[in-house]
């Protein structure tokens, strides 16, 4: 019989309002299994037992008193650590937010205590969510549960191997360029990035606006629909919230999609596949086949330009966004006792050796505040990518590189919009390798952002798009297979996802801890 660790969410929830087991039994289960591995995996920044069982006591005293229960209703949930919660710390893994305690939810949080999920703590991943493999994390590596030498992808690193490691049956991750769907795919694990815009993202700390998406990963796509549903709809809060109604997934997703008609993008096999990857995804297409769905093969011209596309306007929204770390309105200050007696040596230094020029060359006090506090604050790969961002939006330099990208990108969405003419749903391979070591490519900026091929499409067109087990490699390691559908299809993404998983049983496998 599964432990209660090892229940899908869907059936913790279904038993917890049958009666047949507590929100405490399920929280205790969940802090166990923390304390068992979590020291080998690091998923977790930060951990509340204490906090947790509080709120999985009042989930049980409602349901004894009668109350009404929300479709979350005692289910512990993990979320990352930029999304704001009051009272609670939120760094976004960053040395820079180290004590920012945020005095307002954001509307994931919100929404998730709206529907009484029990709140776990806070997970790991890369600084300011940049980075493909949670190594960019001011405090901590993150591992992959199915091989602790292998990185669990990012930068949704923690949490991913949260969910794989059955620390949580749940966790709210975000996607900027596939950071939901690569440590989805890597750790072997469901995890979806819906529209842009279908999600909330009031409270949640930006990276690069145009687009951040918060999602949700779990261990089956009837588990994602459940918390799907509890975090899409409209928010007032967000300007850039979209106003139509989100349809509840959950209800229909498990019915299967009927003349379904299923895209495949040659391009998405050509060379540099892992031949594992390949097989495993090019046999998931023929599982559609053999469940009735037709193939198509579909022309996407521009997404090859997609990689430099993301790394010119990701960058430049993040030079934006961060510019309010500056140690004097948000964020980490320098020591300024120690500042200003530097800049005193330095400038006695100068004038003492008659170089006026340059004693009148040194910053000023407060150019060195704003220097020396970022300098301090933030990590390598966030300073890269300021320094990218910055360059690309400068005079001079706008029309070549931003402007530019702004073009291809609408080239890309009327791919898009072409192609799902044709099809429903496209299906090809969520990362061209299964999970690399750990320091594998943090000294190679560009591999590392290669990581990112087949996902960054779908957030630079809007696009919904999930990633689900598919197979493994010979080393026993996950391989993960990515659907996409058009704008504000979540539902029938979530029930062609869950046609493929019926038919099969590769998400059923937990790792060996």
């Amino acid at each position: 019989m599964a432990t209660p660790s090892e229940l899908t969410a869907t059936e913790q929830r279904r038993r917890f309002e049958s009666g047949e087991v507590s929100s405490v039994e399920l929280t205790q289960a969940c802090v166990d299994r923390v304390a068992a591995v979590d020291d080998r995996v690091g998923a977790f920044l930060r951990f509340d037992a204490e906090k947790a069982l509080a709120q999985a006591a009042a989930c049980d005293a409602a349901r004894a008193e009668g109350k009404p229960l929300g479709p979350l209703a005692g289910v512990p949930v993990a979320v990352k650590d930029l999304f704001c919660q009051e009272g609670e710390i939120t760094t976004c893994a960053s040395k820079i937010l180290e004590n920012f305690r945020s005095p307002y939810d954001s509307t994931v949080v919100d929404r998730l205590k709206q529907a009484g999920a029990v709140l776990l703590g806070r997970t790991n991943m890369d600084e300011f969510a940049m980075g493909g493999s949670t190594e960019n994390s001011a405090y901590q590596t993150s591992r992959n549960p199915w091989d602790l030498e292998r990185s669990p992808g990012g930068s949704s690193g923690g949490a991913a191997a949260c969910v794989a490691a059955l620390e949580a049956p749940l966790s709210v991750g975000t996607d900027t360029g596939g950071s939901i769907r690569q440590p989805a795919g890597l750790c072997g694990v469901v995890g979806m990035k819906p529209t842009y815009g279908r999600v909330s993202r009031y409270g949640l700390v930006a990276f690069a606006s145009s687009l951040d998406q918060a999602g949700p990963l779990a261990r089956t796509v009837e588990d994602t629909a459940l918390l799907y549903d509890a975090l899409a709809g409209h928010d007032p809060r967000d300007s850039t919230s979209n106003p139509s109604p989100a349809e509840p997934c959950a209800p229909t997703v498990n019915e299967p999609l009927k003349g379904l008609k299923v895209g495949v993008v040659p391009e998405h096999f050509a060379e540099g596949l892992d031949d594992e990857v390949r097989a495993a995804v090019e046999a998931a297409i023929e599982t559609y086949r053999g469940l009735g769905a037709e193939t198509v093969e579909v022309d996407l011209p521009h997404a090859k330009y997609g990689v430099a596309t993301y790394y010119v306007i990701a960058p430049c929204e993040a030079s934006s966004n961060l510019s309010r770390y500056d140690g004097v309105h948000y964020g980490h200050r320098t020591d300024e006792a120690a500042m200003l007696a530097q800049l005193e040596a330095e400038r006695k230094a100068a004038l003492a050796s008659g170089d006026a020029e340059a004693a009148d060359a040194i910053d000023t006090a407060l150019v060195r505040l704003y220097r020396q506090s970022r300098s301090e604050g933030f990590g390598p790969e966030v300073k890269r990518r300021i320094m990218l961002g910055a360059y690309a939006l400068s005079a001079g330099y706008y029309d070549a590189y931003y402007l530019k990208a702004l073009k291809v990108r609408r080239l890309i969405r009327q791919d898009y919009d072409r192609a799902f003419e044709k099809v429903d749903l496209i299906a090809g391979p969520v990362t061209a390798a299964p999970a690399f070591k750990l320091g594998e490519l943090s000294e190679d900026p560009l591999s590392m952002y290669l990581v990112d091929l087949y996902t960054v499409s779908a957030n630079l067109a809007g696009l919904p798009a999930i990633s689900l087990p598919c197979g493994k490699s010979k080393a026993g390691l996950p391989i993960g297979m990515q659907l996409m559908a058009p704008p504000l299809a979540e539902e029938k993404l979530l029930r062609g996802a869950r046609m493929y998983e019926q038919a099969t049983d590769w998400h059923q496998p937990t790792p060996d801890l």
